[in-house]
């Protein structure tokens, strides 16, 4: 045996590499006791026997980690090698031991487990709006159906062509049936004592103008009064006589009888009117203390149709159909109104009960006129009546006429149509006064 052998058997024991040849390889035999350091050297804590638990699993798994531990150290020693490296070698080992005993973390108690999903609350915010979205389109459909389905439409419209605007024809229909003595001249049928030119530009304000219910007009080469015309000649010779009014396409008619007028007020809870004049009308039945009032069904038919007690006669009553029609718009448009259900089921069942359209009117278009009523009604709107020459114009066989002023009414509704004439009150009223 050489002189190197000699030595590790005086040490008493061997390294691992020179294990006898029959030893099996996958076995490792657990030296009894540590091997001693040579006298007064000090042994490291990394170099001392493992303590703890030796019972059990944890007594097994932990028994060849010793033993690897110190065939690493011994194997230090007898090649020479710094205790850093015998140290490192230790630690490598070690943590092999500690990944061989560490459970996977994707493993439970009974077997593999899922990893934990986390929803954040974007998604969920996210998700609720995609629902509601989808609840509103639902709903909004179910609505336009239901409203479309409703509407009563005929053929109103002319031929000719559209212009840069959308303009609306907005009609009050009184049938005259004798209930009401508004005139001794009048006869039984259907006259358009409202007439209302709406028009909404492209970009500019909104305008809502009235056109008189005597404006003596031609149609077929005959005079007549303009609210005679649909009872005489029908729907779309009323639609061209305003044309050749305005020089302007009219695209939508919405014609609502006065006693609509009555119910919708009703199932608003009453409208907000003003007028500065006391008045106690038999022909209309108005009675009206001077000011400022919240004014019931009734009352408001009586404030549109009153014209006998009004110093302006005609004119002073068109301009309380626009403010009874503005007022109706501010009611239905309010938070309060669109808040309740029930208010607005009431509102838009009596509405659609009472007004007829032309066959090309829509939902969309019927809001679009709404929205567009109401700001020719505000402050930044343009409101007013058309321009005359003559009011008290007399015609045989007709009788007392509003002759029109045919070229600065043909100015006026172009500015309209181009956005390009400013808010405020426009007609010959608004300039005399």
């Amino acid at each position: 045996m050489s002189q190197g052998s000699s030595q590790w058997e005086a040490g008493g024991s061997q390294p691992p590499s020179f294990l006898p040849a029959g030893t099996p390889k996958h076995r490792v035999r657990t030296p009894s006791a540590p091997a001693q350091p040579a006298t007064g050297q000090v042994v490291p804590p990394s170099f001392s026997p493992a303590q703890g638990r030796t019972s059990g699993s944890r007594a097994a798994s932990s028994a060849p980690r010793a033993g690897a531990a110190q065939s690493v150290r011994q194997s230090a020693r007898v090649s020479g090698g710094s205790s850093r490296n015998a140290t490192n070698n230790e630690h490598a080992m070690e943590s092999s031991a500690n990944d061989i005993r560490r459970p996977s973390s994707s493993r439970g108690p009974s077997g593999p487990t899922r990893p934990r999903r986390h929803i954040s609350a974007g998604r969920v915010f996210s998700k609720f709006i995609v629902v509601l979205l989808v609840a509103v389109i639902v709903a909004g459909i179910a609505a336009y159906n239901w409203v479309n389905s409703n509407l009563s439409k005929s053929a109103w419209l002319s031929d000719m062509s559209s212009g840069q605007a959308t303009s609306w024809l907005i009609l009050g229909s009184d049938e005259r049936d004798g209930s009401i003595n508004e005139s001794s001249g009048d006869v039984p049928g259907t006259r358009t004592d409202t007439i209302l030119v709406l028009t909404k530009p492209k970009s500019g304000p909104s305008s809502l103008i009235s056109i008189p219910r005597d404006s003596l007009v031609k149609v077929d080469d005959k005079s007549m009064k303009i609210n005679a015309v649909y009872e005489l000649y029908g729907k779309k010779s009323l639609v061209g006589a305003v044309e050749n009014i305005t020089g302007q396409k009219i695209d939508h008619v919405a014609m609502v009888k006065f006693g609509g007028v009555q119910d919708v007020v009703n199932a608003l809870g009453g409208v907000e009117l003003c007028y500065d004049s006391t008045v106690n009308d038999a022909n209309s039945g108005l009675v009206w203390q001077a000011g400022c009032h919240v004014a019931d069904g009734g009352t408001a038919l009586a404030f549109s149709r009153m014209r006998y007690s009004d110093p302006q006669g005609d004119f002073g009553r068109a301009a309380r159909q626009r403010q009874v029609i503005a007022a109706i718009m501010k009611k239905a448009t309010s938070r309060s109104t669109l808040t309740s259900f029930s208010t607005t089921s009431k509102v838009a069942k009596t509405a659609l009960a009472s007004v007829s359209v032309d066959d090309k009117t829509t939902p969309t278009t019927l809001l679009a006129m709404v929205m567009a009523f109401r700001s020719a009604s505000s402050s930044k709107g343009i409101s007013g009546s058309v321009y005359w020459t003559n009011q008290g114009y007399y015609v045989a066989g007709v009788g007392s006429c509003v002759l029109l002023d045919d070229d600065k009414n043909l100015q006026l509704f172009s500015e309209l149509a181009a956005g390009t004439h400013a808010s405020g009150s426009v007609g010959t009223l608004a300039e005399a006064s």
